[in-house]
C-alpha cells in the first residue's frame, strides 16, 4: 500500500492497481479513515407508501370482523369495493395476516386420514397370501385382460390366479372361495395383504374374508412398497422372453399364464429363497432338496478342495420369515425378540387396526 501512496508522476492508480493485482476500491478503502466506516447498518428506510398506524388498525378490524372473519382478501376486497370502500389491496391484507400468523386457509379444513404403515410376517405357508391385479395386452391398443394373481408370502408360491376381461370384486371373492376351499384354510389362521383398489375393497370380497375370520390388511395409498413381492412376480413375469406382445384373445391369455404359473412355482429358483422353488417351501421339500445339495457339495469339496478356500462349503436354506415393512412398527432392537402373528398390526381401509375373529363359514364352504 506504501507503494501505492508514492506513485511517480505520470503512472495512474488504475494501471498501478492492475500490476498489482488489486482492486481500486480496496485501496480506496485502506486510505478513508477508519472513523467513517460503520460497523452498524443503516436502518431500512420506511416506504412512503406505508399504511399508517390507523389504516393498519382498520383493516386488522376488518379481517377481524364476523362478516368477514372466514372469508380470503380478494373476497374481503372485492365486497368492500362494490360498497364503494377501499382500505388496501389483496397483496397488501395477506402481508397484514402474515405479519399476525394468520395466513392460511381461514376455513375449517378436512383432517384427512393417516395411514400407518402396514406389517405382517409369514413364518410357513398359507399364513399369508398377497394378491394383485395387473393388466395384459388384448389384441387392440386400449384393450387389456386382467390378471388376478394370489401369492403365499412365505413361499412365493401363487396359489390362485385367473384372467378375465373385467377386474370386480365379484370375481375376486370366487377367486378367493376357490383357494381357501382348495388349500383347506381354516377360520382366523389367514391374513390377505392388498393394495386399496376397488376389487380389493369391494363389500362382497370383504365381507366374505371377514366371515371366513381372514385377516385384511392393506397398502398405503400410493404406495407400492407396501406390497413388493406380487409387484416383483408381475415384473417377473412380464419380462419372459416369450411374453406376448398382445394376446389374441383370453383363451390364449389364460393359457400363456397357465405355462407361466406352472413354471413358476415348480421350476423357478427363486433367489430371495435361497435358490429354492416355490414349491419346495410351500410343499415342505425343503430338507430333502437341502440333503441332496449337501450332499453334492460335499462331494464336489473332496474332488476338488483347493476350489473353496473358505473351507468346506454348506448349502443354504430359505430364511425362516418373509415380513412387509418390519421397521416401520417395530424397533430394530426389538425385532429379533418380537414374534407379531401374521394379524397383528395390519389395517383396514378406514386406517383403523383389525384382527380377525371365527365366524360361521359361507354355506356350501
Amino acid at each position: 500500500m506504501s507503494l501505492l501512496n508514492a506513485l511517480p508522476a505520470g503512472v495512474s492508480l488504475r494501471a498501478a492497481c492492475r500490476a498489482l493485482g488489486l482492486s481500486r476500491a480496496t485501496v480506496h478503502r485502506a486510505r478513508r479513515p477508519s472513523s467513517t466506516i460503520s460497523s452498524e447498518p443503516k436502518p431500512m428506510p420506511l416506504p412512503p407508501r406505508r399504511l399508517s398506524e390507523e389504516q393498519r388498525a382498520a383493516v386488522i378490524n376488518t379481517l377481524h370482523s364476523a362478516r368477514f372473519v372466514d372469508q380470503p382478501p380478494r373476497e374481503i376486497v372485492a365486497a368492500l369495493l362494490s360498497e364503494g370502500q377501499y382500505l388496501c389491496s389483496v397483496r397488501t391484507m395477506y402481508r397484514v395476516l402474515a405479519s399476525l400468523d394468520e395466513s392460511r386457509d381461514r376455513r375449517i379444513q378436512r383432517n384427512h386420514a393417516r395411514y400407518e404403515a402396514p406389517f405382517v410376517r409369514a413364518s410357513r405357508p398359507n399364513e399369508v397370501w398377497v394378491w394383485d391385479i395387473t393388466a395384459l395386452p388384448g389384441p387392440k391398443r386400449g384393450m387389456f385382460y386382467y390378471l388376478y394373481a394370489v401369492m403365499d408370502l412365505y413361499s412365493r408360491y401363487i396359489v390362485a390366479w385367473q384372467v378375465a376381461h373385467t377386474q370386480n370384486g365379484a370375481l375376486a371373492e370366487r377367486l378367493f372361495i376357490d383357494a381357501c376351499a382348495i388349500y383347506d384354510v381354516a377360520p382366523a389362521s389367514l391374513c390377505v395383504h392388498s393394495d386399496r383398489g376397488a376389487p380389493m375393497t369391494s363389500y362382497r370380497l370383504t365381507r366374505m374374508l371377514d366371515q371366513l375370520g381372514v385377516a385384511m390388511s392393506y397398502s398405503r395409498p400410493r404406495v407400492s412398497g407396501d406390497n413388493p413381492h406380487i409387484e416383483s412376480q408381475f415384473k417377473t413375469l412380464k419380462y419372459q422372453p416369450d411374453f406376448p406382445k398382445r394376446f389374441e384373445g383370453l383363451r390364449e391369455a389364460d393359457a400363456w399364464c397357465n405355462d407361466y404359473y406352472d413354471w413358476y412355482n415348480k421350476d423357478h429358483h427363486h433367489v430371495s429363497l435361497a435358490l429354492y422353488t416355490p414349491a419346495n417351501v410351500f410343499f415342505g421339500d425343503v430338507d430333502t432338496v437341502f440333503a441332496v445339495r449337501q450332499r453334492t457339495l460335499d462331494h464336489a469339496y473332496e474332488a476338488y478342495p483347493e476350489r473353496f478356500v473358505k473351507g468346506p462349503p454348506r448349502a443354504q436354506r430359505p430364511p425362516p420369515f418373509t415380513e412387509i415393512n418390519p421397521a416401520d412398527l417395530v424397533p430394530p432392537d426389538e425385532l429379533e425378540h418380537a414374534k407379531p402373528s401374521p394379524v397383528c398390526f395390519v389395517r383396514a381401509p378406514n386406517g383403523k387396526g383389525r384382527k380377525p375373529h371365527p365366524q360361521t363359514l359361507l354355506p356350501g364352504f
